[in-house]
This record gives C-alpha cells, sequence and structure tokens, in this order.
C-alpha cells in the first residue's frame, strides 16, 4: 500500500461522515404522524413514502458503478449529496402527497443508495484484509446516522414544525455529505490488484456478466432477501407490536423504536469484526438462527415485556449484522475491482424485502402469521448456506465452453 496509514483513515473519517448522514433517512417514522396532522392525509399512505424511498434506493445501485467509473467518487459522491438535500429543502415547500412520494422518496432514496454504496465499496478496497471489520465500521455510521438524528430531527419537529424541519434537516445532510466527500479518495487501480492476490488471485474479479453466470450469486440473494425482510419488516411495525401483541403502553413500546436503532447499530460493528475472525458464512448463519428463533417465539410464545424486547433486540442486531457482512462476502466471493457493481445486484435483495414484508402481512392478514413465514424462509436459508463457497472464475468461462461435431471447442 503505497499511501500511508494517514491517508486511508482520513478516507475512513470522510466515509463515517458521509454514511452518517445518509443514515438519517431511517427517522422518516417520526414525520408520519406530523404530516398527517397538518395536511389531513392517511397515515398507511404517508408511511409508504419510506417503503418508496427504500425501493429507490436499491435500485440506485445498479447505476451507482457505472456513474462512478464516469464521475470519480468524490465528485459522485458530492452530487449525490447535494441532490438529496435538495430533495429534502423542495419537500419542505410542497403540499401534495405525490410530490412527496416523489422528492423524499424518489429522489432521496435515489441520491442516498448512489452516496451509500460507492462510499462504502471504496472504503472496503482500501482496506482488503479487513473487510468484515471495515464494513461494520460504514454500515455501522450509517445507523448511528439514524440514531442520532432521531432526536435532533424531532427537536426539530417540535421547535419549528414538520415543513421547516425538512428544510433544515436538508441543509445539514446536504453539508454532512458534501464535507465528507472532500476527504475521500478513489482507491488506486494498483491497490485493488493486491487486495485480489491477497484474497486468491487477480483471476478473482468477477464482472457483473460472469457473477450473474454463478449459481453462488442467486443463492446469496435469496439470503440477503430473507435477512433483509425480517429486520425491514420489524423496523416499520415494532411499536405496534408492543401495544397490540404485549399489551405496552405507547410510551412503553416506543422504547423498541430506540432499542432497535441500538442494537442494529452494535450488530453492523460486532458481527462486522467477528466475520473476519471465524468467517462471514458463519456468523450470517448464526444471525439466522437467532432471528429464527425471535420470529417463532414472537409468533408461539405468550409476550411480556422482557420476551418482547429480547426478540427485538436479536431481531435488529442480527439484521445489522447481515447487511453489514454481505458486502463483504460479495468481495470474498466475486473480487473488489467490480465491488460496486456486483453488490449493487445483489443488493436488490433489500428493496424487495423492504416491500415484502408489509405484503405478506396484508396476504396474511397480522403479524404472527407474517412472522411464521418470516421463520420458513431463515430456515430455508440457512439450509441454502450450506451449499455457499467462493466460486473460481476460471470455472465459469469453461462452463460456456462447449464442443463441436468435429471435435473443436468453442
Amino acid at each position: 500500500m503505497k499511501n500511508t496509514p494517514m491517508n486511508r483513515w482520513l478516507i475512513v473519517l470522510g466515509t463515517i461522515i458521509v454514511q452518517m448522514g445518509l443514515g438519517t433517512i431511517y427517522t422518516w417514522s417520526l414525520f408520519n404522524q406530523p404530516l398527517v396532522t397538518k395536511f389531513g392525509w392517511d397515515l398507511s399512505s404517508v408511511a409508504m413514502t419510506f417503503s418508496i424511498t427504500s425501493f429507490s434506493l436499491a435500485i440506485s445501485t445498479l447505476v451507482a458503478g457505472k456513474l462512478q467509473d464516469k464521475l470519480g467518487i468524490r465528485k459522485l459522491i458530492s452530487i449525490a449529496g447535494l441532490v438529496l438535500g435538495l430533495g429534502l429543502i423542495a419537500s419542505s415547500q410542497v403540499n401534495s402527497l405525490f410530490l412527496i412520494y416523489l422528492l423524499a422518496g424518489v429522489v432521496v432514496g435515489f441520491a442516498d443508495g448512489t452516496a451509500y454504496i460507492t462510499s462504502l465499496s471504496n472504503l472496503i478496497k482500501w482496506f482488503p484484509n479487513k473487510k468484515g471489520l471495515i464494513s461494520g465500521v460504514s454500515v455501522g455510521a450509517y445507523g448511528m446516522g439514524s440514531l442520532i438524528f432521531k432526536y435532533i430531527n424531532s427537536g426539530f419537529i417540535s421547535s419549528v414544525g414538520v415543513s421547516q424541519a425538512f428544510l433544515i434537516w436538508g441543509v445539514i445532510v446536504m453539508i454532512m455529505v458534501i464535507l465528507g466527500a472532500q476527504m475521500i479518495r478513489e482507491a488506486p487501480v494498483a491497490d485493488q490488484t493486491s487486495s485480489t492476490q491477497l484474497s486468491h488471485s487477480e483471476d478473482k474479479n468477477f464482472t457483473v456478466k460472469e457473477m450473474l453466470r454463478t449459481k453462488e450469486a442467486y443463492l446469496l440473494f435469496i439470503v440477503f432477501f430473507t435477512a433483509c425482510m425480517s429486520g425491514l419488516y420489524l423496523i416499520g411495525i415494532v411499536k405496534d407490536i408492543g401495544v397490540q401483541l404485549v399489551g405496552l403502553s405507547v410510551e412503553s413500546a416506543a422504547n423498541a423504536v430506540a432499542m432497535i436503532a441500538i442494537f442494529n447499530t452494535a450488530g453492523r460493528i460486532i458481527l462486522g469484526a467477528l466475520s473476519d475472525k471465524v468467517g462471514r458464512l458463519r456468523v450470517v448463519a448464526g444471525a439466522l438462527f437467532v432471528t429464527t428463533l425471535s420470529v417463532l417465539v414472537l409468533s408461539f410464545v405468550p409476550l411480556n415485556y422482557g420476551i418482547f424486547f429480547a426478540c427485538v433486540a436479536g431481531i435488529a442486531f442480527c439484521f445489522g449484522g447481515n447487511i453489514t457482512v454481505f458486502p463483504a462476502i460479495v468481495g470474498d466471493f466475486f473480487g473488489l475491482k467490480n465491488h460496486s457493481k456486483n453488490y449493487g445486484i445483489i443488493y436488490q435483495g433489500f428493496g424487495l424485502g423492504a416491500l415484502s414484508g408489509a405484503f405478506i402481512a396484508s396476504i396474511t392478514g397480522g403479524f404472527k402469521p407474517t412472522f411464521i413465514v418470516i421463520g420458513i424462509l431463515c430456515i430455508v436459508s440457512l439450509i441454502l448456506i450450506t451449499f455457499l463457497k467462493p466460486p473460481v472464475r476460471g470455472e465459469v468461462k469453461k462452463k460456456r465452453m462447449h464442443l463441436k461435431p468435429d471435435g473443436k471447442l468453442v
């Protein structure tokens, strides 16, 4: 590594600032009721905004790698920060739910996802021997942003109203992301090459097309989808579960929201670092096992305060860990050279998971049946993990070759 450690740690600092700004979108639930009160919209319709944001975020990761190739990492993240901030600022000036969907949903989600995946992938390339730990630091900062701004945005809404809160939030996030971007440097090609040599050979780097020819890509997608759906569904309805299934007061149930943020962030850092030592697939398998137990307990066991919060903490911790470990797994399996593009494909499991929990709940008609479905999917994913191992790029190329009738290879 030609660059000094100080240079790399400055990039870490810049990425942390960027990710903390991006993670503030997870405070959206604070804005639901104030928007309903001000404009008279339906609560479920307002809450749909965050599903649109999450889906748009996931879709953006499909093109973020190509945009990075054209613009460079620093310029791309700066533009994304500008667009993200302007989307929130513009949301403060509208009184139409459709425009909220467009601005706070599509525009904010797309900008957030673009900066999220490119800054994360770039940082992993700087630390090829500590992919799990460094992914935990980056994704943990994303979670920390949501935790800190839960109190900041709540204060803005109380003091200046929901519309002005959007404006102030947008200005702060814009400054954070653009400032952090100035500290980020693109990982040099030489470093990317050396990292692939460290993790087996230069032939480890898969293109997107080569990755999609492997069964491992689809198995990883299914497992990631399962892991994301359990956490994202819980985040959206945990307060309601506490009130309806446990009989907690609204104030006590609201504590679960803060608990999710805390354990979600802790899981990102702890399980990310642990995956470097004990193996990433083992960590994912353990997290899915705990998630399975937790959702089945929520489905079949009479709930009290302690059991409820233990299950919530377990699911949040494992969800945070899984979304941290998966970027490193994609790097291990398919190399780092095309990491942003390859992980962007697998990351679509996040967007699909964001929509599927609510969709399943609408079909099954309640919390408990939905948790049972999630538990079954977790068991299936645990089985699939036993078949997962890093693919060999040379074998993928061989599968494309076949014999002509004259015996020649084509």
